[in-house]
């Protein structure tokens, strides 16, 4: 697969009817790619496919949605390979399912952990196991896993969430190497703060604090993150980082090791710390937990 010079793919996007992964199946219809969907909404699937139909730039382009949770192994991945064997190998597989839950480690139960751990992380494993051997047995594709911010970088506020995303970091290191000289690629993306409707739902509930420091840096918007993914596709990136803000940390916390990234983590906690003090109305809210699947 020459992922420069041809733009229409075959691909596969879990998370795709929200957030990075519904904005991604756009950007992926407008260059003429055929695409399958995962959500575990109904609703907003076909909400999505109407969407991203729009965005088609041809009637032959077909864009399959998939009802599946991916944290319920048992299911999801037979009617992965159901998918498989109707729409054939997918060029491209972008691990976008994601949710979270943005609380200090005692106000988060094993259940929470858990069930952060098995979307985000094992839900990822999950995909890959489902369509890996077929790509290997083609000798192409690409596997793009979506971390964060969080997955590099301890975050307050995001010990499950942000335990995960490392996971998803060293799932793909490893994946990286494994996968040398058998023509199927990985990106791992990095995303920061993105404007989607999981970091909707996460302002409501952030501890006030952890909604202090992520005054810190505006968000972006999906498209933007979509846009630098697929740049990164071709030119085969491992690491994706949208945004300056993003690849400078990534370049502190990298090159230069994690000297100067610990003091300046620190910083911007105590920072965090006196804004609440100072005004503590503004950053109160009732912290009552609902955490989504996102794109």
């Amino acid at each position: 697969m020459d992922t420069k010079t041809n733009k229409s793919h075959f691909v596969l996007i879990t998370g795709g009817s929200s957030g990075i992964g519904l904005a991604l199946a756009k950007a992926f219809a407008q260059q003429g790619s055929n695409l399958v969907i995962v959500g575990r909404n109904q609703e907003k699937l076909n909400q999505a496919v109407n969407e991203i139909s729009k965005k088609c730039i041809s009637t032959s382009q077909t864009i399959n949605p998939i009802q599946a949770d991916v944290s319920q192994y048992e299911v999801y991945i037979p009617l992965l390979e159901q998918a498989i064997e109707s729409f054939g190998v997918p060029d491209i597989v972008v691990n976008s399912a994601g949710i979270t839950k943005p609380a200090f480690f005692n106000d988060i139960s094993m259940e929470e952990f858990e069930k952060i751990a098995r979307v985000n992380y094992l839900g990822t494993v999950a995909t890959i196991k489902a369509v890996l051997p077929h790509m290997l047995k083609r000798k192409s594709g690409y596997i793009v896993n979506i971390s964060s911010v969080a997955g590099f970088i301890g975050t307050p506020g995001y010990t499950a969430y942000g335990a995960s995303k490392f996971a998803i970091k060293g799932l793909s290191d490893a994946l990286r190497l494994e996968l040398k000289n058998t023509g199927v690629n990985i990106s791992i993306v990095y995303p920061p703060d993105t404007e989607t409707p999981m970091l909707e739902e996460e302002n409501k509930i952030k501890p006030p604090v952890v909604k202090a420091i992520s005054e810190a840096a505006a968000p972006v918007s999906p498209e933007e993150v979509a846009k630098a993914i697929i740049q990164g596709i071709g030119k085969k990136r491992y690491v994706i980082t949208p945004g300056k803000d993003t690849a400078l940390l990534h370049f502190l916390a990298g090159f230069l090791g994690w000297g100067p990234v610990y003091p300046i983590m620190d910083w911007t906690l105590r920072d965090a710390e006196r804004k609440v003090a100072s005004n503590p109305a503004k950053y109160s809210h009732d912290n009552v937990s609902n955490p989504d699947q996102s794109g």
